[in-house]
């Protein structure tokens, strides 16, 4: 049936709500729009980036806004035009493209203000489990002022606090969970008896529509997880089962070992990328992700094997999980690669300058091959900040085609080099394409 039929026939059933998204182009925030606009309500999203969001989810109205930018005077048009604001953003780390405080803290404070002055509007919060052990990272820290603001402020709301979030598809956490599930032989974990407790993204989107409808009453702050709580190993292997992979024993590594990991992926947040084996995600592994149980008054969570088989998986799951953790390490060759591209040369320029020499005066020979090894630094630096990354693979491709030209041209000869200079050139060509076809994170 078309969805405008659908969307009709249930509008004559519920109150058509003017619900606004935030987040509402990631990871939780897509999931729980499909399921709103299936009820029938005119769902407004917002988003850093929705270019792509517009084109999937057409059925809604999308906003292009940075929360962390955000005043009062923003605020108020947007929330003024809608009866529930539905708070799906947040991020794991500061970094290059996050600042905690800002979006999970800061932005929620003035968003509260502004709905309080326009009379009051209904808040729906996706937060966490904010206390235990890890309770002082700072992801947890600022959700958790966040909410403590929205509960003093006088405004009508529902506090959600999902667990490990299970779908169709995958982020993060869950985006790790089949990565490590795709390992050949063994399954390398650390801390692998912690508990993990799991709901599954359409628990999670019945809950939040029945937060909207009325059904949860406000002021509620609830839990969501299924009644069963696996091990890290045991929620690993139910994933490698569901890709279709035959069993294989588990190797529990010792947490020191997770120390360098973790501080490359924090550098790696740093520039702009966001990698589930930050600090904080270990630091709430090494306690394990907990759930009460304290859910809505007959809602059932399914646990995370029921909620797996419904939803089989396809050989794409299988590729994504290979390919994920493949990617930082494609990202990173292909940036040693082209920045020893660049500084090798340089050792000796001279010897390097007499590939030009042949048709170049010296002078130019030698400015040409001092402008290469720059543009090969330069693509080696820019590819691994995570807002350059997609201009630097294009330019790789680009100075890639132009070099084989080149050579090609001026001294063919070098395709019969014992060395191969230009034959090696052709699988940097096929990686640097791999990269930016799984470049995109959403």
């Amino acid at each position: 049936m078309p969805i405008h039929y659908t969307l009709a026939i249930r509008a004559a059933y519920v109150v058509v709500m003017k619900i606004l998204i935030l987040g509402a182009t990631g990871f939780i925030g897509s999931a729980i729009l499909q399921r709103l606009a299936s009820d029938g309500h005119e769902i407004t999203g917002l988003g850093r980036a929705p270019e792509k969001a517009r084109l999937k989810w057409p059925v809604a109205r999308w906003i292009k806004a940075d929360l962390a930018r955000l005043t009062a005077t923003d605020w108020q048009p947007l929330v003024d035009k809608h009866d529930v604001i539905l708070n799906c953003a947040g991020a794991l780390q500061d970094g290059l493209s996050d600042d905690l405080v800002a979006t999970q803290q800061e932005a929620m404070l003035t968003l509260y203000a502004a709905a309080k002055s326009l009379g009051g509007r209904l808040v729906v919060q996706i937060s966490a489990r904010t206390d235990g052990a890890a309770g002082s990272q700072a992801f947890l820290r600022t959700k958790r002022q966040a909410d403590d603001a929205l509960v003093a402020s006088g405004l009508p709301f529902v506090i959600l606090r999902p667990a490990l979030v299970i779908g169709r598809n995958a982020h993060g956490g869950t985006a790790l969970l089949r990565s490590l599930a795709s390992f050949p032989f063994v399954l390398p974990l650390v801390h692998a008896e912690s508990p993990v407790a799991t709901v599954s993204m359409n628990d999670v989107a019945e809950a939040v529509s029945r937060a909207v409808n009325g059904s949860i009453l406000p002021r509620s702050d609830l839990d969501l997880a299924a009644e069963e709580t696996p091990s890290l190993a045991e929620l690993v292997r139910l994933h490698r089962a569901w890709l279709g992979l035959a069993p294989a024993p588990v190797v529990t590594l010792p947490a020191a070992l997770a120390k360098p990991v973790t501080w490359g992926a924090d550098l790696a947040g740093k520039l702009g990328w966001r990698s589930p084996l930050r600090s904080t995600a270990i630091a709430v592994m090494s306690e394990g992700v907990l759930g009460k149980r304290r859910g809505p008054e007959g809602f059932e969570p399914a646990g995370a094997a029921a909620t797996l088989t419904e939803c089989p998986s396809g050989v794409q799951d299988l590729w994504f999980a290979r390919l994920y953790l493949l990617k930082p390490v494609m990202i990173l060759t292909l940036s040693l690669f082209w920045l020893l591209s660049g500084l090798v040369p340089l050792v000796d320029p001279g010897a390097a300058a007499a590939h030009f020499s042949a048709f170049l005066p010296a002078s130019a020979a030698m400015a040409v091959t001092l402008a290469t090894c720059l543009v090969d630094i330069l693509l080696g630096i820019t590819v691994i900040v995570r807002p350059m990354a997609r201009r630097a693979l294009l330019g790789m491709m680009a100075v890639s085609v132009i070099y084989l030209a080149g050579g090609t041209l001026f001294e063919g000869q070098l395709w019969l080099d014992p060395l191969g200079p230009l034959v090696k050139v052709l699988p940097s060509l096929v990686l640097t394409l791999i990269a930016l076809a799984t470049l995109d994170e959403r």
